[in-house]
């Protein structure tokens, strides 16, 4: 594990995309659900449709300065859904979000990286702790605390909406190191901006995880 330098103390994973998928993935449960609830919409209609309205929120962080609190979570996802189907309204589109927001809520929707648990074993046995960051919101904490491979009490969850603010915000991460140096935490994630830019800028170590390097990479 030559990758983690000496002097890190913590390592953080970014949860989607890194070491939890959901599953179905997003666009296929979107389209499914969108289905019943009289959607008319192709699947890529809807992958493309829900891409776009996902980084207009992601813009919509950048200009308010990366805060977040339950209510910004619960608008972004009730105007990505709606952006997604715009031919489903009124009480069906309230159902059409309950159902999705229950849906990625259920811990049976989500699947961990094969690679995680021998990885975070082998972290924990060189006595790092280990954790989990992530621009989710507090459903989270329940899918985590029923995927064994991730539930163990050792397993700090760190998430955007208890923070305060969103990654990439150095508050976001100066949150993460709570008292300890920037140098001694890392951040393994997906997201140049987010995870490796970000945490970088704050002082932290950081790895980008993409198509040449990969969690099986970091294994011992």
């Amino acid at each position: 594990m030559t990758i983690f330098p000496e002097q890190v103390r913590t390592v953080y994973f970014d949860a989607v995309g890194t070491i939890l998928f959901p599953d179905p993935p997003v666009a296929l449960a979107y389209h499914q659900a969108g289905q019943r609830y009289g959607s008319r919409r192709s699947l890529d209609e809807v992958r493309r449709a829900f891409s776009a309205a996902f980084a207009a929120e992601e813009r919509r962080d950048r200009e308010s300065g990366n805060r977040t609190d339950s209510r910004r979570e619960w608008d972004r996802w009730q105007r990505i859904v709606q952006a997604t189907f715009p031919d489903v309204s009124g009480l069906e589109g309230e159902r059409l979000f309950d159902d999705l927001w229950n849906h990625f809520a259920l811990s049976t929707n989500w699947r961990v990286a094969p690679e995680a648990d021998r990885l975070l074993s082998g972290l924990k046995q060189r006595g790092l702790q280990v954790g989990i960051a992530s621009n989710f919101d507090r459903r989270l904490v329940t899918i985590v605390s029923e995927l064994p491979v991730l539930n163990h009490s050792s397993v700090v969850v760190r998430y955007s909406e208890e923070i305060g603010w969103r990654k990439p915000a150095p508050e976001f991460f100066a949150a993460l190191c709570a008292g300890e140096p920037p140098h001694q935490v890392m951040l393994v994630g997906d997201d140049r901006t987010n995870d490796y830019d970000g945490a970088r800028a704050a002082g932290l170590h950081a790895i980008l995880l993409d198509d040449h390097l990969t969690l099986r990479d970091l294994l011992p």
